[in-house]
C-alpha cells in the first residue's frame, strides 16, 4: 500500500472551511429530521467506506465536522491522508453520539470525498509520468476558501504546490506582456519592484518570447500549450538557464509526452477544480451501548 508522508495542516486552517459549512448545513433551526427521528441518548458506530479505487485526503476535515458536532465522539483512522484505498476498505470508524454522527455526516464526507479526488487525480498523473524527472503541480485554479486544503490535497497525492497567491512569487502572464509592452520590459518591471528574495517566472507562448525571456535571466519559465515538440525545443534552449513548467491540455493521458520533453514542471488546473469527487460512503457497524 503507497503511503504519502504528510505533515498535517494546522487546525486554524481547517476549523473555519469545516465550521461554515457546518453552519450552512444546519441553517436556521438544526438538523429537523434527526432530531425528530433519533432518540437523544442514542449511540453508534459507523465506518467510512471506500467505494472505489482512489488515494485519501481531508481525514483532519472529517475528524473536525465530527467532533465540532460533538466533542466526545471517538474518531479511529485506520488509513490515513496519504493511503490508497480500494473497494471495500475502512477509512475510518466513528462511534458516540448517533444524532452527531448523522448530522455532521455530509459535511464530513463532502470534504473528505473532494479531496480525496483531488489527490486520486493528481497521482494518476503522478504515476503517468513516473520515470522521468518532471513533478506535476497545481495552480490558483481553486475553489474559493478552500485552497490550503486543495493544495494539501494535490501533495497527499503526489504532487507539488505552485504559487499559493499572488504575493509569494511573481508570474508574468500574456496580459501582463500585452499591457507593459513586451516580455523583456514586463520582466524589468517587476525585477525592479520585487525583492531579492522573489523569484520571477514568466508565460512564453513561443520560442521566441522564449529566447527574450532567458536573455534577461529569469528564473522560471512557463511554456503554455506547447506540443511535446515545441517543448523538447524549448527545454534544449534553456540548457538548465531556468526551471522549465509546462503547461495547457494536461491530462493523464497527454502528461508522459510533456514530460518526455524533458521539462522540470507540468502544472494542471483541472486537478484542483474539476477532479471528481471519490466515492466513500458512512455505513452503520452497530449500536452501542449508551
Amino acid at each position: 500500500m503507497t503511503l504519502i508522508a504528510l505533515e498535517p495542516l494546522p487546525s486554524l486552517l481547517i476549523e473555519p472551511a469545516v465550521r461554515a459549512a457546518l453552519a450552512e448545513d444546519l441553517g436556521r433551526a438544526g438538523d429537523i429530521t434527526t432530531e425528530a427521528t433519533i432518540p437523544v441518548e442514542a449511540k453508534a458506530r459507523v465506518v467510512i467506506r471506500a467505494r472505489e479505487d482512489g488515494r485519501i485526503a481531508g481525514l483532519d476535515c472529517a475528524r473536525m465536522a465530527f467532533r465540532l458536532m460533538d466533542p466526545n465522539l471517538r474518531v479511529a483512522v485506520q488509513l490515513p491522508d496519504g493511503s490508497d484505498v480500494m473497494p471495500g476498505d475502512i477509512v475510518a470508524a466513528i462511534e458516540g453520539s448517533a444524532r452527531a454522527i448523522i448530522t455532521g455526516e455530509r459535511v464530513a464526507l463532502n470534504f473528505l470525498g473532494h479531496l480525496s479526488g483531488i489527490a486520486t487525480a493528481t497521482r494518476e498523473i503522478a504515476r503517468a509520468i513516473e520515470g522521468t524527472k518532471a513533478r506535476v503541480c497545481c495552480t490558483r485554479k481553486t475553489t474559493p476558501g478552500l485552497r490550503a486544503l486543495e493544495k494539501y490535497a494535490v501533495r497527499a497525492g503526489g504532487g507539488m504546490n505552485h504559487r499559493f497567491g499572488l504575493d509569494d512569487a511573481v508570474l508574468i502572464k500574456d496580459n501582463h506582456i500585452a499591457v507593459a509592452g513586451g516580455v523583456r520590459e514586463a520582466i524589468e518591471r517587476a525585477r525592479r519592484r520585487a525583492g531579492h528574495m522573489v523569484k520571477v517566472e514568466v508565460e512564453v507562448d513561443t520560442l521566441d518570447q522564449l529566447e527574450e525571456a532567458l536573455a534577461t535571466g529569469v528564473e522560471v519559465v512557463l511554456l503554455d500549450n506547447m506540443t511535446p515538440e515545441q517543448l523538447a525545443h524549448a527545454v534544449k534552449l534553456v540548457a538548465g538557464r531556468a526551471i522549465t513548467e509546462a503547461s495547457g491540455r494536461v491530462t493523464a493521458a497527454t502528461a508522459p509526452a510533456i514530460a518526455a520533453a524533458g521539462v522540470d514542471l507540468i502544472s494542471c488546473g483541472w486537478i484542483t477544480h474539476s477532479a471528481p469527487c471519490l466515492d466513500l460512503g458512512l455505513d452503520f457497524d452497530a449500536l452501542t451501548a449508551s
